[in-house]
């Protein structure tokens, strides 16, 4: 029913986990696949995803090329792109199979053309991670503006009517949004209950305030029509 696509740079610390919550999905059936969608890793992420039994498919860096291949690869009826430093929580796959069975999407969108993506938290117990996690959902609800960090879920033939991901360096996830938006409105993005626990590893690393300041202004720049492979070098 799902093939699941993971885009991975050198993900060997993080990606273990995220197989992990895909496991008890996989034995039920709702997970088909798993893609790995690499972009030049050096470590050993290509041996973890094999001993896995994850496809590969490798190209050039860059998480909108590397969902768009990965999508391309995919043979389920339905996609779930997750990022290779997230964990889903454990009960996300029942949760997942009443929405597109049709009987969670009642006077929503029942026929399929809809986003969701899950709950963001951090693998954090910390009263910033709590913080953030609180400011993020907020945004979620006002503006229906999920990141790729809380994974996506949408059906095989309305991500191809939307043209699927765009090939470009960051802000993917926004544009992709953008065009569920447009194609069927602003509440055809759906926010799932489950959550989807993000590795704290950069917050921490790079700061709970200044990291969220910086996303936004990228955020704004985007908006304001400044190109992603420009972006892509102030994010980096």
């Amino acid at each position: 029913m799902i093939s699941v696509v993971i885009p991975t740079l050198n993900a060997e610390k993080t990606l273990p986990r995220t197989f992990s919550g895909l496991y008890d999905a996989a034995l039920e059936g709702l997970v088909r696949e798993v893609i790995v969608s690499d972009g030049g890793s050096c470590d050993t992420t290509l041996k973890i995803a094999d001993a896995a039994g994850a496809k590969v498919v490798e190209g050039t860096r860059g998480r909108g090329p590397q969902l768009r291949r990965g999508a391309d690869l995919a043979s389920s009826n339905w996609l779930l792109f997750l990022h290779a430093d997230t964990r889903l929580e454990d009960g996300w796959d029942q949760e997942v199979r009443h929405l597109i069975s049709g009987e969670g999407m009642k006077g929503v969108s029942e026929d399929g053309r809809f986003a969701a993506a899950f709950r963001f938290a951090l693998d954090d117990l910390s009263a910033r991670a709590r913080a953030l996690e609180k400011v993020v959902g907020a945004r979620c609800r006002l503006f229906k503006l999920p990141y790729g960090d809380q994974g996506l879920l949408i059906s095989k033939s309305f991500y191809r009517e939307i043209g699927g991901f765009d090939p470009i360096e960051l802000m993917e996830d926004v544009a992709i949004i953008s065009k569920v938006k447009r194609a069927a409105g602003r509440n055809s993005v759906l926010l799932l209950r489950s959550e989807a626990i993000t590795s704290a590893e950069r917050f921490q690393r790079k700061g709970y305030f200044k990291t969220p300041l910086r996303n936004a202004g990228l955020l704004t720049a985007y908006f304001l029509r400044v190109p992603p492979r420009v972006l892509s070098r102030l994010y980096d």
